[in-house]
């Protein structure tokens, strides 16, 4: 039997998601500075007063605007590694590369790589972006190759999402060259954590 949500929850839930909506609309249209609070009310069909009595602020707005982009991304390239797990080579190389193509159609990216109003939004995809990523990217890491320690994981992890930031907002070259690069890069190492596994390695072979 489906678990019943309660209203108020489910009511909250809608809320969000239509005020996130809305902003990701006005920001492809007119940028992040020329959006205001007002807009964004009026395009989710909500009052201001609705609008910070859920978001207390402009800020917290933004905030929970790039949590959700980067957790959209995200459960794509994740779908994406799962089905390719057998070749981690070519996972990582095509992970990578998908990441940056989604990444490159993201308003608040397009903003930064355009020089225009980035300040606070290379902050934001800086700190808060990589709190997000980086511990679900090494969970993938053990989820779908069970034998690598959980410590070379969390090393995999931030080095992948620093570089997919980095390559994101500054791109020096289309996706597919730069997912081939890092790959190049990185392929040595993840060769060795995968053959690595013994007594002593934390999160390493015994995990069902």
């Amino acid at each position: 039997m489906a678990k019943v949500v309660p209203f108020a929850d489910a009511a909250r839930s809608l809320l969000r998601r239509t005020v996130v909506g809305a902003v990701d609309e006005l920001v492809r249209a007119r940028g992040w500075a020329g959006t205001t609070m007002s807009d964004v009310a009026a395009a989710a069909g909500v009052s201001r007063q609705t609008l910070y009595n859920e978001f207390g602020s402009r800020q917290a707005l933004v905030e929970e605007y790039v949590r959700t982009e980067i957790d959209r991304m995200l459960v794509d390239v994740e779908a994406d590694v799962r089905a390719g797990s057998s070749d981690p080579t070519a996972a990582l190389r095509g992970a990578f590369g998908l990441f940056l193509r989604l990444a490159s159609d993201e308003p608040v990216v397009r903003i930064i790589a355009a020089g225009s109003e980035g300040g606070e939004l290379i902050r934001l995809l800086t700190t808060l972006g990589r709190a997000i990523a980086l511990g679900r990217v090494a969970a993938l890491v053990t989820e779908v190759w069970p034998q690598v320690a959980a410590d070379d994981a969390e090393v995999l992890a931030d080095s992948l999402v620093r570089l997919a930031i980095s390559h994101a907002l500054f791109p020096i070259g289309t996706p597919e060259q730069t997912a081939d690069n890092v790959t190049r890069m990185l392929a040595p190492f993840v060769e060795q954590i995968l053959a690595a596994s013994g007594p002593g390695r934390s999160g390493g072979a015994g995990r069902g």
